[in-house]
């Protein structure tokens, strides 16, 4: 009997985040880096040494970042 386990959850290295988003590798580690002040660990999973994006949190994320960024005069 084979057991198979279906998720919803995707999840992205910051190489392949970085050719589907407007956000380059560095910039996502940079954002990393400072996860505890930006929120960004949320969106973080640690597989390892591996770390890897969740994609539905960062989208998630990205929509409370545009409610809160400072708009323009």
């Amino acid at each position: 009997m084979e057991v198979q386990i279906q998720t919803s959850r995707q999840y992205l290295t910051f190489r392949e985040a970085a050719a589907i988003y407007p956000f380059s590798e560095s910039s996502l580690r940079y954002l990393r880096y400072h996860g505890d002040t930006n929120g960004f660990n949320a969106c973080i999973r640690k597989v390892g040494r591996r770390v890897l994006l969740d994609v539905a949190e960062f989208e998630s994320w990205l929509d409370t970042q545009r409610d809160t960024a400072p708009r323009a005069a």
